[in-house]
Order: structure tokens, then sequence, then C-alpha cells
């Protein structure tokens, strides 16, 4: 079986646990997911299956949107509600002064990796790291946060939700924690939904009650294709001699599959037979479109 399930992610669950799941239902030994979510965050966790693992590496897509629930006064090790309280300090936040400093973190920045988290250094992940009382030295990494918005704020409690859209390897709860410090606050992320995920969304998701019930009934059609992980790159039809010639590994004249001279170098296509079948991803190399990837 090759393709990709769309899981909707439970509280309690980690990524690997929804992949030991999904593998045991569908009966499949090769299954991985494209980026993790901690267990008590809900959403979108799109698993790979079969040929589809290849494309872990490949992915184009890695932006994420989330909504994430947090509050003031409280800071925790692992920045979210459910870790050990390390210091309390009363807050006096405005919604306008939010607005004000959520500027500071669109774009590229720098963000440290907490401690509880799955970031691997010398070996070894950081959430290890930090059940055996250690704390290691960490390097700050440039994310992107392509948009931040604060969609309520109650003073009263000094809690609010915002909406990220950002890239890959970004920490909300490390967003959270650095915004409320910018503000000479502490605080802590309370809930977190991803609702979308390499071009996947939540609507499209499945739980895994749902998946076991249509597996058990012989219903497959929660199996997303392969190709639909590279839906962002253009589609590219060719004859069937061309097909078979390319998907042996053999380069094709640019020209005759139908692309103009002058198509940008190193561009990648999704290669289709004339039936509409997907074959492989083709990149453009001079004169010449040769394989990127088979799957």
């Amino acid at each position: 079986m090759n393709g990709v399930v769309l899981i909707r992610k439970e509280k309690e669950y980690t990524s690997f646990d929804v992949v030991a799941v999904v593998r045991r239902l569908v009966g499949q030994k090769k299954v991985g997911h494209t980026g993790t979510l901690d267990p008590n965050a809900t959403g979108v966790l799109p698993v790979l299956l079969g040929t589809a693992t290849k494309a872990q590496d490949i992915i184009p897509r890695h932006d994420k949107k989330y909504r994430a629930d947090f509050k003031f006064g409280v800071a925790t090790d692992t920045l979210d509600i459910w870790g050990t309280v390390t210091e309390e300090k009363p807050a006096n936040v405005t919604a306008e002064q939010i607005n004000q400093a959520l500027g500071a973190f669109r774009g590229e920045i720098e963000q440290l990796p907490p401690m509880v988290s799955a970031v691997s250094i010398n070996g070894k992940r950081l959430y290890q790291y930090a059940r055996e009382g250690k704390a290691v030295e960490r390097r700050a990494r440039r994310v992107t946060v392509f948009s931040l918005d604060l969609v309520s704020f109650d003073e009263s409690t000094q809690s609010g939700t915002l909406d990220i859209h950002c890239g890959g390897g970004t920490y909300i709860r490390a967003l959270i924690d650095d915004m409320a410090r910018s503000l000479g606050a502490v605080g802590v992320m309370t809930d977190l939904v991803r609702y979308e995920a390499c071009g996947y969304r939540l609507e499209d998701c499945i739980t895994l009650d749902e998946l076991k019930e249509m597996t058990e009934s012989g219903d497959f059609s929660f199996l997303h294709s392969v190709e639909s992980i590279f839906m962002c790159y253009d589609a590219l039809t060719v004859s069937d001699k061309q097909a078979q010639r390319f998907i042996n590994g053999n380069p094709l004249d640019i020209v005759r599959t139908g692309l103009r001279d002058g198509v940008e170098d190193k561009k990648i296509f999704r290669v289709k037979d004339r039936q509409g079948a997907f074959l492989s991803l083709g990149i453009v190399d001079g004169e010449a479109l040769k394989l990127y990837k088979h799957f």
C-alpha cells in the first residue's frame, strides 16, 4: 500500500504512537510521518505509507498553520501548561501591547529549541536529556513565521488565542514564551491545533478510530496518492514511449516533451503518462528532463 493517510491526531498520542497504530491497522511495514506533533497537540499528521516514505526528505511544502491558546502569569519547564511550574509572575498585559509585540516575531526569526523537544544533539534527543535532568547547550535556529495574528485576548484572565502560519522547525511553545518575555511577562501555551500541514487540511483528516473502522470494513478510500504530496509542482504529460524511457532512468529532450526552450533550470515536474497516471518527479537539467525521484 503506497500513499498518504491524513490522521487527525488526538491528545496523549505521540507522533510515533500514531505511526505504530497506522502500521498495525494497514499492515504496512514502511511507515513514516512528515512532522512531529507534541503529545498534547492535536491536528493534521500526514502519515506516509510504502513508497511514499521516499518523499520524507524532499517534501516541497513544510509550512504549517496552527491555532494556539496561551496564558500569561506562569512559566513551566516545557513551555506549555503540562510542564512543571518554574515561575509565577502576575501579568497585566493588554491586547494592544500584544499586537505591537507580534511584529518582532514575523518573518525570519531566531528561536532556541525547547529542552523538551525532539531536536537531536550529539545523537540524543533534547527531551532525553531533560528526562535525565540535564540541560545542554542549544544553538538558536532561524525559522520563518509567515503570519502571526492575535485572534482574541481576555485581559481579565490574561489568556488568548493566536493564529500562526510558519515554516518547518518552528516551535509554537517557544514563540509564546519569547512573546511573553518581550512584554515583561511569562506565559505558556495551553492548547495547540495544527489545522494545515504540507498542503493538507484538517477537514480532510480522519481519526485513528475512523481508520480502524474503515480498514475493518475493507474501505480504503482514506488513502491519498503519493502524487498528492507534490501538487505544488506543475504536471507534465509524456507519450507512452517517453514514459517507458523515463521510468527506466533515461533523460528526455526538453523540446520533445512539449516544454519550451528556456524553461527554468532545476524546475521540478510531476511527470504523468497519457492515461493520467503519476510516473515520477522529473527535473530540468539543461536541455534535458531527468529523473528526480521515482516512486
